[in-house]
C-alpha cells in the first residue's frame, strides 16, 4: 500500500493547487455563464444560453473579437520570423556572442508594466523618440488608426527575448555532423535552413507558436495601461472586455461568457496546431 500511495502523495500538492486555482475557478466560470449573477457575485437564477445570446448581439464583442484575432494572427508570425532570423544570424559563436546574446535576451527580464511605460514614452506624440527620429507627427496611442499598431509593436518586442533563447538553443542543439554533411553535398545557407535546420527544431517552433498564441489571445495588460480599450474601442480585446464587464460593471455573468469564448478560441487553435504536429513536426 505504501508503494501504491507514494506517487499520489507526490502529486497531492500539485493537485491541491490545480483544483484550487484552475479547476474550481473554471467550473465556477461555467456556472456563472449560464446563470443570473448579482453584483456580489452570487448566483440568483438560471439563464441558460441567454447570456451568450446577449453577448453575441453586442457590437463591442464583435469588435473585441476582431481585435484579438488581428493581434494574434499578426503577432505570432512576426515574432516567430524575427526570433528565427535573429537566432539564425547569431548561431555561430564569436567573441562578441555573449554581448549580443545578452542584449537580445534582455526583453524577457523586464516586467510588462515597465516595458509598457517605456513604449508609452518612446511613442509619445510630443516628446517621443520614434516620432523625432522618423520625423513623424503620429499620436500612436491616441489615434484609432495607429493604436493597435503601437500595441503590436509592444507585444512583439515583449516576446522576442524568451523566444530567442529557446530557438537559439535549438539551433545549437543540431548535430554538427548533419550540418557538415550538408555542406559537403553543396547545400547553401538558405537550403540548410529550410531543409535541415528548421525541420529539426520544429518541436521548439511548435512550443513557441503555442505559447505566443496563448499570450496574444490573453493580451490585456498593455491595453489597460496604455489605451483602456480606446480610442473608439480600436484596441479592446476579449480579455479587456471581460475585465471591464466584470470589474467595472459587475456583470459577472457576461464576463464569464467572454472568458469562455476566449478559452474556446485558444483551445481550438491549440488543437489545430497539435493536429498539424504529426505532419510538420519532426522529433529527433
Amino acid at each position: 500500500m505504501r508503494r501504491t500511495l507514494k506517487p499520489y502523495l507526490y502529486l497531492l500538492p500539485m493537485l491541491v493547487f490545480a483544483v484550487g486555482f484552475v479547476y474550481y475557478p473554471f467550473a465556477k466560470t461555467v456556472a456563472q455563464s449560464v446563470s443570473i449573477v448579482n453584483f456580489r457575485g452570487e448566483i440568483t437564477g438560471f439563464a441558460g444560453l441567454e447570456n451568450f445570446r446577449y453577448l453575441f448581439s453586442r457590437r463591442e464583442f464583435s469588435i473585441a473579437m476582431q481585435n484579438t484575432l488581428k493581434l494574434m494572427f499578426i503577432n505570432v508570425p512576426v515574432t516567430l520570423a524575427l526570433t528565427c532570423l535573429l537566432a539564425w544570424f547569431s548561431n555561430s559563436r564569436t567573441f562578441l556572442s555573449p554581448v549580443y546574446e545578452t542584449l537580445l535576451a534582455l526583453p524577457m527580464t523586464v516586467s510588462m508594466p515597465v516595458i509598457t511605460l517605456i513604449f508609452k514614452v518612446l511613442l509619445n506624440p510630443s516628446v517621443g523618440f520614434v516620432n523625432y527620429a522618423l520625423n513623424l507627427d503620429v499620436g500612436w496611442y491616441t489615434d484609432r488608426h495607429t493604436a493597435m499598431a503601437g500595441i503590436l509593436m509592444l507585444t512583439v518586442w515583449m516576446g522576442i527575448g524568451f523566444n530567442y533563447v529557446l530557438i537559439l538553443n535549438a539551433f545549437r542543439g543540431i548535430p554538427e555532423d548533419l550540418i557538415g554533411c550538408a555542406r559537403l553535398d553543396g547545400a547553401g545557407p538558405l537550403r540548410m535552413l529550410f531543409s535541415i535546420q528548421l525541420p529539426l527544431i520544429s518541436p521548439t517552433l511548435l512550443y513557441v507558436v503555442c505559447t505566443n498564441m496563448i499570450q496574444a489571445m490573453m493580451t490585456s495588460g498593455p491595453v489597460m495601461i496604455l489605451t483602456q480599450g480606446g480610442p473608439s474601442r480600436s484596441t479592446t480585446t476579449l480579455i479587456y472586455l471581460m475585465y471591464t464587464a466584470g470589474y467595472r460593471s459587475a456583470n459577472y455573468s457576461l464576463a464569464a461568457c467572454v472568458s469562455l469564448v476566449a478559452f474556446a478560441l485558444t483551445f481550438g487553435f491549440a488543437v489545430m496546431l497539435f493536429v498539424l504536429e504529426g505532419r510538420r513536426v519532426h522529433y529527433q
